[in-house]
């Protein structure tokens, strides 16, 4: 039921209908603007992993040479004695991961990670005629490549699964394939650093939405490319392991590291800029916002103080009716309440409306059609509650105002 106080800030809001008009479209506005700009940076930046992550794993396991190099000699007691040893160098006895098998079923058996899959890279040329080109030759497990990756959801042309049936089979990047001058059917040469050449015929052609992966890349399948190289049935250069969630890399990662002598690295070790460019555009996006409800906030308080200024006779009449500060507090904030709660839900209203709109536009690039964009439940709540907060707060200050007007003062005047 609606008491005498709210009944008052009915009529000062609707006494002055343009100035409440003005007031809930700014809110309107301001909350609008929050959740298109917080959907769209969220869209860009989920966008933005996906396409990194159709080619990194969120963990890489892999040999290096070690930091820890003992000293070919040892020091001398004798300070006499000079120790001279040039050119020292760091040797790598063993290349790659040589049981990879064994520890990959290990990793498997782990509840935190979704998929493991092996990989052998390598720097090969793959020629075409006289047009000749560098690339990064990787074979892979189709199975476990595709359940990490959705490689063949990039597939423009052909089967990942062809790499499996057929020994001579090559998937080339689009932008490779473009780059020599061959399509589905050709044949190229493949030389590797070690003089040893094979011919493949193109099964398939692949385009991530990655353009530098897709000058570079290359796939076969990994039984091939370890008869390429001459490596047993078990060698892997690395293996790569997705989890439940990639944000916990660092920390499932050093986990791992006490189950293998090799080098296990998070994806934000070696890639800490993307992480950072997601942050700032997080960043971004909400000081934008949140600028964008303070200035819809600073209008609401002229607004309001504007109305304490107009209804001061009134003001000053009801404290001497027996109005005490309190209620003229309540009769203000009721008004910066309701102009918080219209101006919200129609700036939700108004900001999915957008967000659709945005979501419709064309944007073709790599995998996209649509500009994009992401429909979450946090960010209308927290657009509406922010909306509430800056009116209640535009809305308080000159309510305290009004509540220490002294209507002896005002009544003498």
């Amino acid at each position: 039921m609606i008491n005498t106080n709210q009944r008052i800030a009915r009529v000062f809001l609707t006494s002055r209908f343009r100035q409440l008009v003005v007031a809930v479209l700014s809110v309107t506005f301001g909350i609008a603007m929050y959740v298109f700009m917080n959907s769209f940076m969220t869209g860009v930046n989920s966008e933005q992993t996906e396409i990194t992550f159709t080619s990194m794993s969120h963990i890489r396991i892999f040999n290096d040479l070690s930091t820890d190099v003992p000293p070919l000699m040892p020091f001398p007691q004798n300070e006499h004695t000079v120790l001279m040893v040039n050119n020292a160098r760091n040797i790598r006895h063993t290349e790659g991961i040589r049981n990879a098998a064994a520890l990959k079923r290990e990793l498997e058996q782990l509840s935190d990670i979704t998929g493991v899959t092996t990989q052998f890279n390598q720097n090969v040329f793959i020629r075409n005629g006289v047009s000749r080109s560098s690339a990064t030759l990787s074979g892979i497990e189709t199975e476990g490549e595709n359940k990490l990756f959705r490689t063949s959801e990039f597939i423009t042309e052909g089967d990942l699964y062809e790499l499996e049936r057929r020994s001579n089979g090559i998937i080339l990047g689009t932008g490779l394939a473009l780059k020599i001058g061959v399509g589905m059917g050709d044949n190229v040469l493949v030389a590797t650093s070690d003089g040893v050449t094979k011919s493949f015929k193109v099964i398939g052609l692949i385009e991530t939405g990655a353009n530098i992966a897709d000058k570079t890349k290359a796939l076969v399948s990994i039984k091939t490319a370890r008869q390429l190289f001459s490596e047993n049935s078990s060698y892997a250069s690395e293996i790569l392991v997705n989890i439940k969630d990639y944000n916990e890399a660092p920390a499932v990662a050093a986990k791992l590291s006490h189950m293998t002598n090799y080098e296990v690295e998070a994806w934000q070790d070696g890639n800490s800029q993307l992480d950072s460019a997601s942050v700032l555009r997080d960043i971004i996006a909400i000081a934008v916002s949140l600028a964008i409800l303070l200035v819809a906030g600073f209008g609401i308080y002229n607004i309001m103080n504007m109305t304490v200024n107009e209804k001061i006779k009134e003001i000053a009449i009801l404290k001497a009716m027996g109005f005490n500060g309190k209620d003229v507090v309540e009769i203000f904030l009721t008004q910066s309440v309701i102009i918080g709660l219209i101006g919200g839900w129609t700036g939700l209203f108004l900001g999915n409306l957008i967000v659709r709109f945005v979501d419709r536009v064309p944007f073709e690039m790599g995998p996209l059609e649509t500009l994009p964009v992401a429909y979450r439940p946090q960010d209308y709540l927290l657009a509406f509650g922010f909306g509430l907060l800056i009116t209640f707060l535009a809305g308080y200050f000159p309510a305290r105002n009004a509540s220490k007007i002294d209507p002896v003062e005002i009544l003498r005047g």
